[in-house]
């Protein structure tokens, strides 16, 4: 398996302001497209170096995709692109794409996923497909992400996404790759807890990243979670008020932020940090972690906390 993580002892002497804190810090985010005039805004919120995915929106083109990532680079982050797989239509396509992104543009990891498509355009179906191929180590890669389903897949068997769960994470070995998982959005933490800890007793050792939804209306989060298939979490969203001026008022992930900070603190999730989903938009979300990360927050009686 790569990177050997060890489940963590309880952190000492660490007050869950300042763990949370910490993952706000660390946190990845999420851009597409259509948000790349906000990415020099951004750098008042995020600190160079800091993880930015870039997603694959319909009708996008891999030319759009390294424009992105060229934007991203500049700017002085570390972009990682979306690859589906299925859209790939021949092995010298993947080649390309590949060679394109390392040499031309400076990507240091690719983030592989099927795609929500039938079938494959081409001789890939699954992500296992592609690290066959070892294409990611022909051009140096070191790093690379799958997605995560801890609530499991709308139209994809749980058994078949836990078997792909640990194919993968084989196949990456194989090439000495660093592995990380990245899951898709949830609204309460006990499924990712409950997935880590599975994860970690079938003795998958890799980076494991929580997902959120940054903060964004509650109509828009309603909209976006069935769309992707969001998992029994959802219920958490409609457990809250569903007044008119309720939908229109920013829902963040505090409460689920603070218990994964909880289980991190005890010791009781081996986790490797987050990673924000810009439902109410990129740079909307990169001001609210940079008040996170900063500390502009107080605990509050409702299980979340509250931006000063």
């Amino acid at each position: 398996m790569t990177q050997q993580l060890q489940h963590r002892a309880p952190l000492p002497e660490v007050s869950l302001e300042s763990i949370i804190a910490g993952l706000a810090r660390e946190a990845s985010v999420e851009i597409n497209v259509q948000d790349l005039r906000d990415v020099e805004a951004s750098r008042a919120f995020l600190a160079p170096g800091r993880r930015i995915f870039v997603s694959f929106l319909p009708k996008q083109t891999w030319e759009d995709t390294a424009a992105a990532c060229r934007t991203l680079k500049q700017a002085g982050f570390d972009p990682v692109p979306h690859v589906p797989v299925r859209l790939l239509t021949d092995e010298q396509m993947l080649d390309e794409l590949v060679a394109g992104l390392v040499r031309d543009v400076e990507v240091e990891e690719l983030l592989l996923l099927s795609g929500d498509y039938p079938q494959g355009r081409g001789p890939f179906s699954r992500v296992e497909d592609v690290l066959e191929t070892g294409v990611l180590a022909k051009y140096g890669l070191q790093r690379v992400s799958f997605a995560g389903h801890p609530e499991g897949h709308p139209v994809v068997p749980v058994e078949e996404v836990r078997r792909a769960e640990r194919a993968k994470t084989l196949g990456a070995a194989e090439s000495g790759l660093e592995v990380s998982f990245v899951t898709q959005f949830f609204f309460e933490a006990d499924p990712f807890l409950a997935w880590v800890e599975a994860m970690r007793s079938s003795g998958v050792q890799v980076r494991l990243v929580a997902g959120l939804a940054g903060p964004a209306r509650i109509s828009t989060l309603f909209k976006f979670a069935m769309r992707c298939g969001a998992g029994p979490s959802i219920r958490a969203l409609g457990a809250r008020p569903t007044a008119f001026t309720k939908l229109i008022a920013d829902h963040g992930p505090q409460n689920v932020l603070r218990n994964l900070a909880q289980a991190q603190s005890s010791g009781a999730a081996d986790f490797a940090g987050i990673h924000l989903f810009c439902f109410g938009g990129y740079l909307h979300t990169c001001a609210w972690l940079h008040r996170v990360a900063s500390g502009e927050f107080c605990l509050n009686r409702t299980g979340g906390f509250d931006i000063n």
